[in-house]
């Protein structure tokens, strides 16, 4: 199996004007569209923060959509932490 095709977990906080505007939806249906697995939920702060595990490659597609400017409202800053997936996630869940 390549490095590329190694399962890993994206967890990303995505801070901008992200709430209310139907980002948690659009994020699901693009992780779908990779074969990602995970979530996206709303923070009390205002952010959000996007879990998704799969195929390194496709976390960092994921990654580079959030950041692409393409999504609903204005996306101002994205973190990210990479981890060893967890498992037992199936779907994309907006929560």
């Amino acid at each position: 199996m390549s490095e590329q095709q190694t399962n890993t977990r994206l967890t990303a906080w995505v801070r901008g004007r992200v709430q209310g505007v139907g980002f948690r939806w659009w994020t699901r249906s693009r992780a779908l569209e990779l074969g990602l697995v995970g979530s996206a939920r709303n923070m009390p702060d205002g952010r959000v923060e996007v879990i998704a595990e799969g195929d390194r490659d496709h976390c960092e597609r994921l990654l580079a959509i959030l950041r692409s400017g393409e999504s609903p409202g204005s996306v101002e800053t994205v973190v990210e932490r990479w981890s060893d997936p967890k498992g037992g996630l199936s779907g994309f869940l907006e929560r």
